[in-house]
């Protein structure tokens, strides 16, 4: 059969398929889809919010920022539907808001780890924030070297017309931990290396000594923090 023959036919079929009502079901599953994004980043918003007000009130009551930086993300559509076709689930909003929890994203990124369980514990003691999971890799690191801690919150937020509950992740680390983290990202899409199980294991080591070094780190802040000048002396 020639081309010029099959052309009419796949125009009659997009006539057929291209109707009001399939239009109409396209639209209402793109504004549900943009609904439910705009929900997540208002959540992450929130999170952060609470979180740079809690670093306010911790450098007036410590003298210093727990927090050196704060990033924030959300998952792309792609990775959406990658995630949920991997995990068989349906391809749609309710779908995700019931069983996704890591569209929303944030970061925070703290000088020393006893600044990551104070910042923790401060924010899940607000009465508005509901823990739905928490995994410490820290206390427990991943055999890989991989240290954070990681919270998955429920947050609420209000529209017009009605309270939402929405599902944020939160992942706090060092930067020392941030910064391992980021060159094992980089590994993963190096698979053809030939030296990959040396880097690896490498790397591995890289966060030991990383991890050693931010409790040095710590030690030394605290004998800071613990020193009080003689009278008279100037400091």
């Amino acid at each position: 059969m020639s081309d010029t023959n099959k052309q009419p036919l796949s125009e009659e079929l997009i006539e057929k398929l291209i109707t009001p009502e399939s239009l109409d079901w396209i639209e209402a599953r793109t504004r549900a889809f943009r609904q439910s994004m705009a929900c997540y980043r208002c959540a992450m918003m929130e999170v952060e919010t609470k979180f740079r007000v809690l670093n306010e009130e911790f450098s007036l009551q410590y003298d210093r920022n727990p927090i050196e930086t704060i990033k924030t993300r959300l998952k792309s559509v792609t990775s959406i539907q990658e995630k949920l076709r991997r995990l068989h689930l349906p391809m749609d909003v309710q779908s995700m808001e019931q069983n996704l929890s890591d569209i929303a994203g944030i970061r925070v990124i703290c000088s020393f780890p006893e600044d990551v369980y104070l910042l923790a514990d401060a924010l899940l003691r607000q009465d508005d924030i509901t823990l739905v999971q928490r995994k410490d890799y820290i206390a427990h690191p991943k055999p890989n070297g991989y240290r954070s801690l990681h919270l998955i919150v429920e947050v609420p937020i209000f529209l017009e017309h009605a309270k939402k509950p929405m599902r944020v992740e939160i992942q706090l680390r060092t930067i020392a931990m941030d910064f391992w983290a980021s060159l094992e990202h980089q590994l993963k899409y190096k698979k053809g290396l030939d030296d990959l199980e040396e880097l690896t294991e490498e790397l591995r080591r890289c966060a030991e000594a990383s991890a050693a070094l931010d409790r040095r780190m710590e030690q030394i802040r605290q004998r800071l923090e613990a020193y009080v000048p003689e009278e008279g002396k100037r400091v």
